[in-house]
């Protein structure tokens, strides 16, 4: 089976994946990186190490040596001593030094299917979405099925995945491959006969958590599930269930729960009289936000006030949306808030807040790691949820995470003046990652190593008891 160790091998891009993937010109620069020949790697090497880059330097000797040796050496071995270079440099954040080197090892095993995966992910954080969409469709026609694994015995997790779109959810810090042997299965793109042949697992982990990915995949989910003999945690029925216009039916009537009425259309109503009538019905009135389907992130995400304002949205669009009924949800001293909480088994844990002046709060936009206040406040919530939320609101939280009934997801929400909840989102699609220890926000880690603490557990119960009923 083959073995990858791709950091984003999902085809998640980075939040930090910003850069461009330009080809410079000059010694050490893109254009050598991609060149097959040994001696403008060894000269290239001899340009990074005079200007006190060591790595850079150590970097073009692994590509020269590997060259040299493709006499003696398979296709395939000397592509990946190269794609190893590139995922160093992925790793480290360099995406346009690696984007060269993944490059290259293409050029030498066009097969390499890692090296497809994770351009696709550089290509996508730098906007090129044509060109990821063309990388992810190369890798998976290639491979579905990625190993990562640290050595020696581990529980052994099958991770069900989304290669042509995003939707994954970002399962690299719940389960790191230091006490899980993680199995990735592409499974949009495999047929169902490929799913008797797969590596023996302990129990599976449907990460495909955005729901409207999961629907255009439902018949496909069905059928593994229905062939699969292990436990199979956040089954696609509980993924189902939270699509944004079924939120107000699945959690509006809960005690102290707001939810905003929310329609869906495959395509914009047919005129604006029928459009009137359809949110007329589902009780929205303007001011609406406007969204695509499967998108996070306030992607595509607009407030329309009038309903010229919709049309001119509606212009826009493309294919499936949301209308939702927009609530000012402005605390007291006029800031924005937004909670996010994480349930792990249905136990709720803080994972963050964001306060900002503008209505679509965004934890980074909020300017959270350059205000002091700011960060006391998320630390109180972090420390002292229950005295944030009040009675209230924390029995309204442990109340919504018994009724999504997953073993991972998540809520975004606002805490009313009158102490209810009102409810963004709820979706397994929630990011979860560690903070840099000396940065700002390292205040947030402790909370990720509850919540990364609480899945070990859940997966060492769930293990336990696959195996107490063989």
């Amino acid at each position: 089976m083959p073995t990858a160790a791709a950091p984003y091998a999902d085809g998640e891009p980075n939040d930090s994946m910003t850069q461009q993937t330009g080809e410079d010109a000059g010694p050490g620069h893109a254009a050598d990186t991609e060149s097959q020949d040994p001696a403008v790697h060894r000269a290239a090497a001899a340009v990074k190490r005079a200007a006190g880059d060591e790595l850079g330097g150590l970097a073009h000797l692994v590509a020269a040596e590997t060259l040299e040796a493709r006499d003696f050496a398979s296709q395939s071995s000397r592509a990946q001593g190269i794609c190893d270079v590139a995922t160093g440099y992925f790793m480290k954040g360099d995406f346009e030094t690696a984007a060269g080197w993944y490059r290259l090892a293409l050029k030498i095993d066009p097969r390499l299917a890692v090296a497809y995966q994770n351009l696709a992910a550089i290509y996508a954080g730098a906007g090129r979405i044509a060109e990821a969409e063309s990388c992810r469709e190369q890798a998976y026609q290639i491979q579905r099925v990625f190993i990562e694994h640290a050595g020696g015995p581990q529980r052994r997790v099958l991770i069900l995945c989304a290669g042509r779109t995003s939707g994954n959810v970002p399962f690299d810090t719940l389960m790191p491959t230091t006490t899980c042997c993680r199995i990735k299965y592409v499974i949009d793109y495999a047929a169902d006969a490929e799913d008797g042949a797969l590596p023996a697992f302990d129990l599976a982990f449907n990460a495909i958590g955005e729901p409207d990915v999961a629907a255009a995949l439902a018949g496909r989910m069905e059928r593994f599930a229905a062939r699969c003999d292990r436990p199979i945690l956040n089954p696609p029925a509980a993924i189902a269930r939270t699509q944004r216009h079924n939120l107000f039916a699945l959690l509006g009537d809960l005690e102290d729960v707001v939810v905003a009425p929310c329609i869906r259309f495959e395509t914009p109503a047919p005129s604006r009289a029928a459009m009137a009538d359809c949110l007329d019905a589902a009780g929205i009135a303007f001011p609406v936000l406007a969204r695509p389907a499967a998108t996070h992130g306030g992607e595509g995400l607009t407030r329309c006030d009038t309903m010229k304002d919709l049309e001119i949205w509606l212009h826009t669009c493309r294919g499936s949306h949301y209308l939702t009924s927009f609530r000012d949800f402005r605390s007291a001293d006029g800031m924005y808030r937004k909670y996010r909480t994480i349930f792990v088994d249905r136990i709720p844990y803080p994972y963050h807040l964001a306060i900002s002046p503008r209505w679509m709060v965004h934890y980074f936009s909020a300017g959270m790691e350059n205000s002091g206040s700011k960060i006391d406040e998320e630390r109180i919530f972090l420390q002292q949820p229950g005295t944030v939320l009040g009675p209230r609101g924390k029995a309204a939280v442990a109340a919504i995470g018994r009724r999504l009934d997953m073993d991972f997801g998540g809520i975004d929400f606002a805490l009313l003046p009158d102490g209810r909840v009102f409810v963004f989102e709820a979706n397994a699609t929630m990011l979860v990652h560690r903070e840099r220890s000396n940065g700002a926000l390292a205040h947030k880690n402790i909370n990720v190593q509850s919540i990364v603490d609480a899945f070990e557990r859940m997966l060492i119960r769930r293990t336990v008891a696959q195996v107490g009923s063989e």
